[in-house]
């Protein structure tokens, strides 16, 4: 029978109990689950309460202890946040060590530093539970969708946002009330800025982005627009117009080609069409959808976040090495497509060049013509308009919702600078993205 493989835990909170839940209770699980063996878990305080028991013998404070227990061979990090993750993670790939990390904070911003560094040591950074949760898309985008070109991916990727923006259209609740409602369930934190201001996302498809199209992203390039400024009329005109508001993550390539490959990223509350694929994705689940040649589209649905579904993922890219491991009996050459790493280089298209359709809301006087003057703003800047129409007329004055075709922002700007310098126009109130 081929040896045990020992799993060293840094973290033992909400995803590190669920990882050890799982592997000390095997039955029924893939055979495979019952060779992995918790060796070492490294957490802050010994005497605080745990949301699994553990034989107090495995417990450390020193991170370093796990590391470097030569019985450890796969060390998964779930303690979070950039530092000490980034170094803890250095350190194993350093002693030789694969490491599972959920940490997408580090990933976005280290990925290339830390994919590298493995490259070199000879050893696996797996990294499914940072993206999606329990849901199955890091290995399909390294692996089984690797024979095509993808063009696009799309996605519904924080559920505490989706939440919020399920209970607003449904309910016609107020977002400071959901978001309150949301914190007491758990779903957000005391602090909630990384979800509703979507910095969680940007993070999720600066990664998705890499392993897509091949190369590194700048993360902090990656614009950003969360939830916190949305007013609940605009997701109430939206449905009126038959779209869904949902907070999208998007990377696509542009459509020109060139060396490094140009790329569209963004993260902004956005208008779904009822009947496209994302729009009936609620609560708190993700979705994650891959457009491609030749395989058109395919949609990766399910629970986003959470201790079961997050420790799932955690364990399959553990079974993954272990696997590799024991068919190799021991250590071996590292598998390209389960490693994955950058193979040509990739850059942010400038903003003004990205492409794609708009919702706007102008404030005006109820006055004749204003319509066509707005309209023909718009029109003067190339911007082909879908639909305008006009909300809430009366003499304190009306709401103006404007539906474009795909524009580049450029041209969007340039509108919107002109037709906020009309004089029936008292100012520009909602702007968001349209698929």
């Amino acid at each position: 029978m081929a040896a045990k493989v020992g799993v060293g835990l840094l973290g033992l909170g909400t995803v590190g109990g669920g990882v050890a839940s799982i592997l000390q209770n095997p039955d029924e699980r893939h055979p495979l689950v019952g060779e992995l063996e918790l060796i070492r878990v490294a957490v802050r305080d010994l005497n605080r309460p745990r949301p699994v028991a553990l034989d107090a013998s495995l417990l450390t404070t020193d991170p370093s202890a796990v590391i470097q227990d030569p019985a450890v061979d796969v060390v998964v990090e779930v303690i979070g946040g950039l530092e000490p993750a980034r170094s803890l993670i250095l350190q194993a790939i350093a002693a030789g060590k694969s490491v599972v990390t959920a940490n997408k904070a580090v990933i976005a911003r280290h990925g290339q530093e830390i994919t590298e560094a493995a490259a070199a040591a000879g050893v696996y950074v797996l990294i499914e539970a940072a993206v999606g949760g329990g849901i199955p898309i890091i290995e399909p985008l390294k692996q089984s969708l690797g024979g095509n070109r993808i063009n696009r991916v799309s996605g519904i990727i924080n559920g505490t946002t989706n939440y919020i923006l399920t209970r607003m259209a449904e309910e016609g609740a107020a977002y400071d009330a959901v978001l309150k409602d949301a914190q007491e369930l758990g779903y957000a934190e005391a602090d909630p800025a990384a979800d509703v201001d979507g910095l969680d996302a940007a993070d999720k498809i600066a990664i998705l982005a890499t392993l897509a199209f091949g190369g590194s992203v700048d993360r902090a390039a990656v614009p950003t627009e969360g939830i916190s400024g949305l007013q609940g009329v605009d997701v109430d005109y939206a449905n009126q117009l038959g779209y869904g508001v949902k907070l999208l993550a998007v990377a696509e390539r542009m459509a020109v080609s060139g060396d490094p490959l140009p790329l569209s990223l963004r993260v902004q509350p956005t208008l779904v069409p009822m009947d496209h694929p994302l729009a009936g994705v609620n609560g708190v689940n993700n979705a994650i959808l891959v457009e491609g040649d030749p395989i058109g589209r395919v949609m990766f649905y399910g629970p986003g976040a959470g201790a079961g579904p997050t420790a799932s993922a955690v364990v399959a890219d553990i079974l993954n090495i272990a696997g590799i491991r024991q068919a190799s009996d021991g250590p071996g050459k590292v598998d390209p497509l389960l490693a994955a790493g950058s193979w040509r280089p990739c850059a942010l298209a400038d903003s003004g060049d990205i492409r794609q359709r708009h919702y706007v809301r102008f404030k005006t006087k109820d006055a004749p013509g204003v319509i066509g003057n707005v309209g023909g703003c718009f029109g003067e800047r190339n911007v082909s308009i879908q639909s305008i129409v006009q909300f809430n007329a009366s003499d304190a004055g009306a709401e103006i919702v404007v539906i474009t075709h795909e524009v580049s922002q450029r041209q969007m700007n340039e509108a919107l600078e002109a037709i906020q310098a009309l004089p029936e126009v008292s100012g520009l109130a909602a702007h968001l993205g349209c698929l």
